[in-house]
């Protein structure tokens, strides 16, 4: 729950003297206030049949009403499995168990290490593991996962502030009463302490409990890789108009995901998207403002299909859904003029769905410009403002 949001950026209010003066103290003393503790639940292993889990020091293993069951030695582990509805952890069985690393310690689960502890509980056919960690130290590992922890302070604190907008937005509406967010790419990548560094644990300090809000609401703050050059309106891509991801010209040429391309035979393109026979063509039937494919009309020897831009770029593996495909090479013959292709080459621009923060935009920026993080998060969110939140 959000307890309070205050304009983070004072400078910009007008408010010294006179009867207003307890206004000024209200906001100076929550930019300097530190945000409540939360723990965010990640989910880190899902339905899975067994889970491997350990910690770094003694570790209280708990059931699900928070009693204690017994303690695992440090640098020692086992295999959970789900049994009957429960779950089973060498000796002890329960509902649901905890393992709760002690002394600063660190959990394993999986083939990785986490901070903060874990819950094990029983979810469709197997076992779901969910990391309970400190929301700022989720960070730490995030920003290393989504960005290189080297990087420009500027644009790493620029992804920390919508990295931490993400997670507590989708806190807000996750429908899971087991999770609030996943550990992949569908929402923001966390790996684990194996993706901390300096530079990453700095940017998170520096901009603890910060986010941007807008109508005092947090946003979903959506970012990507590269966006090749052009960011579009949300509506475009997704469904839902939003009046802070808008289109607008990026800055991250020279990312070496800013243009690309991908060659395929004409047998292995048609295997991959089926229905029309041997591919003849594949025009762009409805793009965004940007260039980013809806749909595309394929046309084969057997038929033509209209299919969205999202689905080839996933039977195709492409980076983006900004592409085109390019037919090569063929002959004409007597009974057919014009040549049928013998492979095409897919031509593409960015990583990600171009929505929000791009973040080799971010790294130019603070580069280039010498733009700092307030500026680089207020020019990729529209009609927003930062904010520094408590929360619980």
């Amino acid at each position: 729950m959000i307890r309070s949001i205050l304009p983070f950026l004072v400078s910009k209010l007008t408010v010294t003297t006179g009867k207003n003066w307890w206004l000024t103290a209200l906001i100076w003393l929550a930019a300097i206030a530190p945000a409540t503790a939360l723990d965010l639940r990640v989910a880190i292993q899902q339905n899975v049949k067994q889970i491997n889990v350990g910690s770094s020091t003694k570790a209280i293993v708990r059931d699900g009403s928070g009693r204690a069951l017994g303690e695992i030695q440090g640098m020692n582990g086992f295999t959970a499995q789900a049994k009957g509805g429960s779950v089973a952890l060498d000796r002890w069985n329960g509902g649901a168990i905890w393992v709760e690393p002690t002394e600063g310690g660190v959990v394993w689960v999986g083939d990785r290490w986490y901070r903060g502890r874990a819950l094990l509980v029983p979810t469709g056919s197997g076992l779901t593991a969910v990391n309970y960690v400190d929301l700022e130290h989720y960070l730490y590992s995030v920003l290393g996962s989504e960005m290189n922890g080297n990087w420009p302070q500027e644009a790493l604190k620029a992804q920390a502030v919508a990295a931490r907008s993400y997670a507590l937005y989708q806190r807000q509406r996750s429908s899971s009463t087991v999770f609030d967010v996943g550990d992949t790419d569908s929402w923001q990548v966390y790996t684990g302490v194996d993706r901390e560094s300096v530079g990453t644990q700095m940017a998170v300090e520096a901009t603890k409990g910060q986010v941007i809000i807008h109508k005092g609401q947090i946003i979903n703050a959506v970012f990507h890789s590269s966006s090749g050059g052009c960011i579009d309106n949300v509506e475009e891509v997704w469904t839902q108009p939003l009046p802070y991801l808008r289109a607008k010209k990026d800055f991250d040429q020279g990312a070496p995901v800013f243009q690309w391309s991908k060659p395929f035979s004409r047998d292995q393109l048609s295997r991959r998207v089926t229905g029309v026979g041997e591919i003849v063509s594949m025009e762009p039937e409805r793009v965004t403002t940007c260039g980013r494919i809806v749909s595309m009309r394929v046309k084969g020897d057997k038929g033509v299909r209209s299919i969205s831009g999202d689905s080839l770029r996933a039977a195709l593996d492409l980076r983006s859904t900004f592409f085109r495909v390019i037919p090569q090479g063929g002959q004409a013959t007597k009974s057919n003029s014009k040549p049928s292709p013998i492979s095409f080459v897919v031509n593409g621009n960015g990583f990600g769905h171009g929505l929000g923060l791009s973040q080799y935009g971010a790294y130019n920026l603070a580069t280039q410009q010498r733009w700092n993080y307030q500026q680089i998060v207020l020019y990729y969110y529209d009609k927003t403002t930062l904010a520094k939140i408590e929360v619980k």
